[in-house]
């Protein structure tokens, strides 16, 4: 076969191939068999094979292939990629309603489609050409993965005429349920860890740096906006341009007249959606006209015009075992449910917090009880409510002891909440977990240091509290069991490299009542020194952006207390050492989580460089958390942050950061 013959040949073949991919992925339909489809992808690949140069990025046969990449690139977005505001009830969104109409008094329709459980994405195309497709990121930078999105089919390479010169359309990533199922058995027979869920595998796919990766797992694409490159005037428009285009959109969406509409769409949807071929969430509710959604503007980091339904967490039944109190750290005792192991959205649950005393009796659970249990925000188990028709004879009420479970000491209400808390501030467990969380990852993270060893040392009496950390020898460690020279030495010198702490996580350290990660990060950036904050009135920490009266109340009585006036003397006494945080720092306003060994410096160097130049460092996942640096062998956090879509970068994208 000659060139020309060659090109021609090879034109008709790839319009053949995309033709069968819009039926199959856009119309939901076939015209000829896989097995077909399949030889004239293999007859284009020789082809191309054949005249090299022939080959175009467009091609069907450029979805798979190229080298691995050493990293990932950031994107800036034109466009921001916002978050949308949740709704629960009926009743959240009368209230999006009745705000809306304050800003724009006109009337509109609503357009509503279902909210995939998947990973966002925006493509950006020139020419009708794919050129880049990136991650939602922080929502500001996302992450070039055009080499891993080239591989799902149902994302077009080359769009349909006619087309804008310039697109960019937003959708989601997705796995079905029966691929998901597939792909794990096979993991499984392979002895490799199981996928927690299609969506995390749907996140990992796409984030790797091989493209070969993401070509074996069969993820999919849903379209659902368009966001620059089209005049459009309502999102119906917008749904018949994207389906025009090439793009798939997801099933059954649907114009309603009004918020009773959406209502009648929502019961029915929720009622359905486990029999979708995939995960299904909640639905998404915009206003139809586009020019009054613009209008409405964003609020926050969230456009006014549209807003997320979310169906209620699986819910599963189970039977309370015990009510066990457990003592914390600052001697508040927390109830917690002992069940009989269930799975709930995919993971077994055996505890489940209560919260309080008077949260045990609203929902009247007691030992024996058949309880609802749900995951609330599909993480955390909690009890929904105890079914009193299914209670076994001769229960009684749960009431919280008197005395301290541990140590026996009187235990009082406080008068002004409704937590109850040992009297003894020399309890065991409260020494341990406020000892604890000092040394642990929120505070001065010194590894090696876990509960056991903690508690060693307590029943040793080798320490009482947290600064008697830094008076230890290894001669103190030598007689202890698990310790010998090497190990007891290397225990001494990595407490000694952590004297210098941050101001705000040595304020996570002191276990102020009340005050966690955010707010300490909060006094910290207002006041910048340790001194400023001990001398500060309750009405100036009250003055500080996200801080009240009651965390100030409780945070100038803290610092009055001998107790720990004598604990801040042993820190200096020590050799403690803390640096205030810097103003408008390069990294100030962004959010760093840590998971893994790092190569270039220890996770707490990290830690203090991210502080020091104006950032903040969370100690778990959580939407607030812009980047998570996961190094060699991450545990759970990355697991949990893949999960939920976080921004993960590497250690070595961390060190080109912070330069």
């Amino acid at each position: 076969m000659t060139k020309p013959q060659a090109k021609g040949r090879i034109t008709k073949l790839r319009q053949e191939i995309n033709h069968h991919r819009y039926l199959y992925h856009v119309k939901d339909t076939q015209e000829i068999s896989d097995a077909a489809l399949d030889s004239l992808k293999h007859e284009l690949a020789q082809l191309e094979q054949q005249f090299p140069d022939l080959i175009t990025p467009d091609s069907p046969t450029q979805r798979v292939g190229g080298k691995p990449l050493p990293e990932l690139r950031q994107v800036q977005h034109a466009v921001p990629m916002l978050s949308l505001q949740d709704a629960f009830s009926d009743e959240e969104l009368s209230q999006w309603e009745t705000r809306n109409k304050k800003i724009v008094r006109a009337a509109y329709d609503y357009f509503i489609e279902l909210k995939i459980d998947g990973v966002a994405m925006a493509l950006m195309y020139e020419d009708g050409i794919l050129i880049r497709a990136a991650t939602r990121g922080d929502g500001r930078v996302g992450e070039d993965v055009t080499h891993n999105i080239k591989t799902i089919e149902a994302i077009p390479l080359r769009l349909n005429q006619p087309h804008p010169k310039r697109l960019e359309v937003r959708g989601e990533v997705y796995l079905l349920k029966q691929d998901f199922a597939r792909l794990n058995k096979q993991r499984a027979k392979q002895g490799l860890k199981l996928f927690a869920n299609p969506r995390n595998i749907a996140a990992g796919s796409i984030r790797q740096l091989d493209p070969a990766v993401a070509a074996e797992r069969p993820l999919r694409f849903f379209a659902w906006e368009i966001t620059a490159g089209a005049v459009l005037n309502t999102r119906t428009d917008e749904y018949d341009l994207l389906q025009k285009l090439g793009f798939p959109v997801p099933p059954d969406a649907k114009l309603c007249r009004d918020l009773e509409a959406v209502s009648r769409y929502l019961i029915k949807e929720d009622k359905q959606r486990n029999r979708r071929p995939f995960l299904v969430d909640g639905a998404v509710i915009k206003i139809n006209d586009l020019n009054i959604s613009q209008r409405l503007g964003v609020v926050g980091k969230a456009p006014r015009g549209s807003i997320a339904y979310k169906f209620a967490a699986e819910e599963a039944t189970t039977i309370v075992e015990d009510i066990v109190v457990q003592v914390g750290r600052t001697g508040v005792l927390t109830p917690v449910a002992h069940l009989r192991p269930v799975s709930v959205a995919g993971t077994t649950v055996s505890r489940a917090t209560l919260h309080n005393a008077d949260e045990i009796k609203r929902k009247d659970v007691r030992i024996g009880d058949t309880v609802i249990i749900r995951k609330a925000g599909d993480i955390i188990p909690e009890v929904v409510r105890a079914l009193p028709k299914l209670r076994p004879p001769r229960t009684k009420p749960f009431s919280m002891p008197s005395k301290c479970p541990i140590c026996r000491s009187p235990v009082i209400k406080e008068p002004d909440g409704v937590a109850y808390r040992c009297t003894n501030r020399n309890c065991f467990p409260v020494q341990r977990e406020k000892i604890l969380h000092a040394v642990g990852s929120g505070g001065f993270d010194i590894d090696g240091l876990g509960d056991k060893i903690v508690e060693q040392l307590l029943q040793a009496g080798l320490i009482k509290d947290a600064p008697d950390v830094w008076q230890l020898t290894v001669g103190d460690l030598l007689p202890l069991e698990r310790f010998a020279d090497k190990s007891a030495q290397k225990l001494i010198d990595e407490i000694s490299q952590h004297k210098i702490i941050p101001l705000a996580r040595f304020l996570a350290a002191l276990s102020i009542p009340q005050v966690g990660t955010v707010t300490a990060q909060d006094l910290a950036r207002e006041f910048r020194s340790l001194d400023r904050i001990r001398d500060a009135s309750v009405e100036k920490l009250a003055g500080v952006s996200g801080v009240g009266e009651k965390i100030a109340q409780a945070t100038y009585d803290f610092f009055r207390d001998k107790t720990v006036q004598k604990i801040i003397q042993k820190y200096e006494t020590a050799g403690i050492r803390i640096t205030a945080p810097e103003t408008d720092g390069a990294l100030s306003s962004k959010t760093f989580l840590f998971t893994g060994s790092m190569s270039d410096m220890t996770r707490d160097e990290a830690k203090q460089r991210v502080t020091a130049l104006g950032g903040k460092v969370a100690s778990a996942a959580g939407q607030e958390v812009d980047y998570v640096v996961v190094g060699e062998d991450a545990g759970s956090k990355a697991d949990k942050a893949r999960k939920m879509g976080l921004t993960i970068i590497t250690p070595q994208q961390f060190m080109k950061m912070i330069k």
